[in-house]
């Protein structure tokens, strides 16, 4: 924990966001990471995401299970989903998502979002074509070699 706190505090140094992320296999670190949205001009170039691409990277694969990850503040909706798709099995956190809510960052509003009706939230969104958009989904389904994930 005290090296992802570590890498939050020397990314505000280099222009990021107050985030460090490590993720660890076997008591070995494989990945880590700090916030670089604004470095990068990317919105998902989160402390989390950045730790997670290195960590696949390392192991070669893109599933990361057995991992645990240390992360400065409780991951938002788009990093926790992440890790939910990477298998990690466990997250230790420092601050959460009031704490970064304080500071001005949006987790606990995109968390409260997430609960909503989709027709009730701030963005809007409308279905639209879905019998076509199955086409993909039937192919995926009888695909005899894909790998799922």
């Amino acid at each position: 924990m005290a090296r992802a706190i570590g890498l939050a505090e020397k990314s505000l140094a280099h222009g990021g966001g107050p985030f460090g992320a490590v993720i660890v296999k076997n008591n070995e670190i494989i990945g880590s990471g700090s916030n670089r949205v604004t470095q990068d001009n990317d919105p998902t170039a989160h402390a989390e995401m950045v730790a997670i691409r290195a960590a696949c990277q390392a192991v070669n694969n893109f599933e990361l299970a057995g991992c645990t990850i240390y992360v400065n503040c409780e991951p938002c909706p788009m990093c926790l989903s992440a890790l939910y798709w990477a298998g990690i099995k466990e997250i230790y956190f420092g601050a959460d998502r009031q704490d970064a809510a304080h500071i001005g960052f949006a987790d606990n509003f995109i968390y409260q979002e997430f609960a909503k009706d989709p027709a009730d939230r701030e963005i809007a969104m409308h279905q639209l074509m879905r019998d076509q958009a199955m086409g993909g989904f039937r192919l995926w389904d009888e695909l005899e070699d894909k790998i799922p994930y």
